[in-house]
């Protein structure tokens, strides 16, 4: 098979239309050699994207315009037209357009998703507040991704190369935290991120480590009982199935570098576990979707309104995002292939111990 064949083909949204979403996508895209590696669909407009390749200086962004997916250039970079009209596009302004614009690029590219012309979605930062509409209500990305999909769970994975961080909660109020946290919510969570490292990322017998909720892991009830009466019995039930570990309290765990002990740590709540992942990342974290049947992944950071149309935009974790998307498909198709052959995982380690063997016996 052709290297060409063997891409994926990874979709991108646009994001919030007058934030850094495009300077992102021409940033990372504009550098040819990502052409190796996959076949880029970005769901958008060719107009909006030469608004913003303006103010980059030297932008080699050649690309190619679609309108269905029989005609995917995989030499090049793909622009399906989402839309044709004029749109006034105003960087750094947060207003109805931006949010309108960027729901109709997700809405496209997650119906291009579910339905298997794309491998995998990368999406550009939105703002919670102006795309919400009649079709979007929800707090994010990840919610709506889970509702589309039809799943169960999903979980909020913050990726970075030396680390992995999951969330019990994502974007709800410091008041309605503890009310989120049960049992049954805590292992789920685990069983997800379980099978998402051995799927996505070829962990064999990966180990998760829990967090507290409450300072010092709530000091034996003295503060906080949810420790005693909740997170202490679900990591005993879920040690029934998984290396898991805790609950540790929270405030020193990344400071003496604990958590490079496991291959992911489950947070309690948002700021709990983003604060730390976001400054030992380098800015090249990843917010990647555990649990769905398709790969998507996303930046770590937001629209960046202040910065938007000035070219300023770091698209390191842009790239990021874009690489691991890649890399947890391709991981994919490894962990159903060995799945496929179960023999030959068996064969490959007897014939192992045959070697030992015999070496074993000449050194006698």
């Amino acid at each position: 098979m052709s290297n060409e064949m063997q891409k994926p083909v990874i979709g991108f949204t646009c994001g919030d239309l007058n934030g850094i979403g495009l300077e992102l996508i021409i940033k990372t895209l504009m550098d040819q050699r990502i052409l190796d590696f996959c076949t880029p669909i970005v769901f958008a407009s060719n107009k909006s994207l030469n608004f913003y390749r303006k103010a980059i200086p030297d932008s080699n962004f050649n690309c190619t315009n679609i309108n269905n997916f029989t005609r995917i250039n995989p030499k090049q970079v793909n622009i399906f037209n989402v839309w044709e009209e004029e749109v006034v596009i105003t960087p750094g302004e947060l207003n109805n357009t931006g949010g309108q614009y960027a729901l109709k690029s997700l809405e496209e590219a997650t119906k291009a998703l579910k339905e298997g012309h794309i491998h995998g979605l990368v999406t550009a930062p939105i703002h919670k507040k102006n795309i919400q509409s009649e079709s979007f209500q929800y707090s994010g990305h990840t919610p709506y991704l889970k509702a589309y999909f039809g799943v169960n769970d999903v979980v909020m994975l913050m990726v970075a190369e030396n680390m992995r961080v999951g969330l019990v909660t994502e974007h709800v109020t410091v008041e309605e935290v503890a009310k989120h946290i049960t049992k049954e919510n805590i292992i789920s969570k685990l069983q997800i991120i379980h099978q998402s490292l051995q799927k996505d990322f070829g962990i064999d017998k990966p180990k998760i480590a829990v967090l507290a909720l409450n300072p010092h892991a709530g000091d034996e009830g003295l503060i906080g009982k949810e420790e005693i009466e909740i997170i202490k019995p679900a990591i005993k039930e879920a040690k029934n199935k998984m290396l898991i570990f805790g609950p540790y309290p929270a405030d020193a765990f990344f400071a003496r570098g604990t958590h490079e002990k496991f291959d992911a740590v489950l947070a309690m709540y948002h700021d709990q576990g983003l604060i730390p992942f976001k400054s030992l990342a380098f800015g090249e974290g990843v917010n990647y979707t555990a649990g769905l049947p398709a790969v998507r992944t996303s930046p770590d950071h937001g629209t960046a309104f202040d910065i938007a149309g000035k070219g300023k935009a770091d698209h390191a974790s842009f790239l990021a995002a874009t690489f691991e998307c890649i890399d947890i498909i391709n991981r994919r198709m490894g962990y159903a292939d060995r799945n496929r052959n179960p023999l030959r995982k068996i064969s490959a380690r007897m014939l192992a111990n045959a070697i030992d063997e015999r070496i074993e016996e000449n050194e006698g």
